[in-house]
């Protein structure tokens, strides 16, 4: 009796199969619109989905790498982004110990927030506590806005990439892809802390000499970030083949941090091929020291791109520096200038040779390309300045402007030297208290050989130098110091044979350095 009963449900299960085959698929209920009970004859499979692929092709790390020191990096899981997944390897909050970070596959490194090689060892001495060595290609990002890397005085920085593995410095919306090419002020920056002399003390007062070992300043809207001494020589180590993409965040009301600040930093520190993107302050800003520069490339500055201070005295060749386009991001292409007391010793001595300058603000607060003030000395050798909508030169106070003197280690009125300039119909502007006149400007101008305000651009790619440039007869710039090149053309780029910005930089709408070098926007996968 059992037997004959499954029998005959096997019979009654046949019959209502193929009365449900038969009705179509309109007579069967799609999901969440019943329960099918008995399912349809020997269905059609379907079709494994083709899996979403994981953006990007970086894969995290197990780990972080061990670093020399009490003080380890902290595994913060990992951070994703178009290019891949990363194991978040963040900083101590000081390094305590000469320590190397490496590059890793599938490591990238962040600052939580303030992070310190070694501790302020005081404005005297030689010695080198803290060295922190960052191999080349190794990826480092500000976790916050207020996350920044500060190398005290008495140690050193070795951040030295290579012309197809840059280090790069960034900030967190980078990393997850949310940064675009009007994107600034991610995180803070890097700060060089160094025992070389300064001007304007942070506590004059008895006994203070400025350019002393009395003499110190204090770090923009950070505390216990001090920098300045006597020794001119001094190092805060090496920065090379590095990017230093959307900083300058606010630490404090008008303190805010640059892409790059050498403060103090003394003449034994190398500086050299480093970019500036997209720093909501300045570019790089220098306060004080004597530390030389070569080959630096800045982008989008939403301030000054290149401001020197407080009794910076150094050298500086092969300078491209771009503004954004549109007429309302960024201010000078070079602010000059003292903190207060004009004729103070040390007083700013610099030369710049080699640059090309793209400035295309029509709306700079400081009313000119380049403007000079404190009672700076500069020499302008060698160089192009592209400003049709705008002035070009100002400069204000007659301290700036003052004769040769010894007594006051006044060197005289700036100087210029084969620097073509592309102006405005009124390209010199002067002022201050007393006041300088725009006819003095221009005859200051007019002093030096090869200087013109004629120029009518034919560069390519932007800052390469074209037929008109390469006619332009140049001044030997190592007349003035032995640490410059001698060139046989005026501008930063000789011409498209001359790559030397190639590969280490980053693109951007601002400006293209070829096929060589990544986006501005992307994270480098290799």
């Amino acid at each position: 009796m059992a037997a004959f009963a499954r029998i005959r449900l096997v019979m009654l299960s046949g019959v209502a199969c193929s009365i449900l085959a038969a009705c179509g698929a309109d007579g069967v209920a799609s999901p969440g619109e019943g329960t099918i009970v008995i399912p349809a004859p020997t269905p059609t499979p379907t079709p494994t989905p083709t899996p979403t692929p994981t953006p990007g092709t970086v894969t995290p790390a197990a780990n972080c790498p061990a670093i020399a020191g009490s003080d380890q990096l902290s595994d913060l899981g990992t951070i994703s982004g178009p290019q891949g997944t990363w194991r978040n390897c963040g900083f101590p909050a000081r390094f305590n110990a000469t320590t190397a970070i490496p590059k890793v596959p599938g490591v990238i490194y962040s600052l939580p927030g303030r992070v310190d090689v070694g501790k302020d060892e005081g404005p005297s001495g030689t010695n080198t506590v803290v060295t922190l060595t960052i191999d080349p290609g190794v990826v480092i990002f500000g976790a916050t806005g207020v996350s920044w890397l500060a190398v005290n005085r008495g140690n050193k920085i070795d951040a030295v990439g290579t012309p197809t593995q840059p280090i790069i410095f960034t900030g967190r919306g980078n990393v997850v892809g949310s940064a675009d090419d009007s994107t600034s002020q991610l995180w803070g920056g890097v700060v060089l802390l160094g025992r070389a002399p300064v001007t304007d003390c942070f506590a004059p007062g008895p006994g203070v000499v400025e350019g002393t070992d009395s003499c110190y300043r204090e770090t923009e809207g950070a505390s216990g970030a001090h920098y300045g001494g006597s020794n001119k020589a001094d190092s805060s180590g090496r920065m090379s083949y590095v990017q230093i993409r959307y900083s300058g965040f606010t630490l404090a009301p008008d303190k805010e941090l640059q892409a790059l600040t050498p403060s103090g930093v003394g003449s034994g520190t190398q500086l050299d091929h480093i970019q500036s993107h997209n720093s909501s302050d300045d570019g790089i800003e220098v306060f004080g020291g004597t530390v030389n520069m070569k080959h630096l490339v800045i982008t989008g500055a939403e301030d000054d791109s290149l401001d020197t201070d407080v009794g910076y005295q150094g050298n500086i060749q092969y300078v491209i520096a771009v503004q954004r386009a549109g007429g309302t991001i960024g201010d000078s292409i070079m602010e000059i200038d003292s903190d207060g007391n004009e004729n103070a010793s040390p007083r700013q001595r610099v030369t710049i040779s080699n640059f090309t300058f793209i400035h295309r603000n029509n709306a700079a607060g400081n009313g000119a390309a380049i403007r000079i003030r404190g009672g700076a000395d500069y020499n302008f050798v060698n160089g192009l300045i592209v400003a049709p909508g705008f002035r070009c030169l100002r400069i204000d106070s007659t301290t700036t402007t003052q004769a040769a003197n010894p007594a006051l280690d006044e060197a005289g009125p700036p100087r210029f030297e084969s620097v073509s300039m592309q102006c405005n119909g009124t390209p010199f502007r002067g002022g201050g208290s007393p006041a300088v006149t725009d006819a003095e400007v221009k005859a200051i101008f007019e002093l030096g050989a090869e200087n013109r305000t004629t120029y009518v651009p034919t560069l390519t790619d932007l800052f390469v130098n074209g037929a008109t440039e390469t006619g332009y007869k140049p001044f030997d710039a190592r007349t003035l110091n032995a640490f410059f090149d001698t060139t046989a053309y005026v501008g930063a780029v000789r011409d498209a044979s001359d790559t030397w910005y190639q590969g280490w930089t980053c693109n951007s709408a601002t400006a293209s350095f070829g096929s060589a070098s990544g986006a501005c926007t992307a994270i480098p996968t290799t």
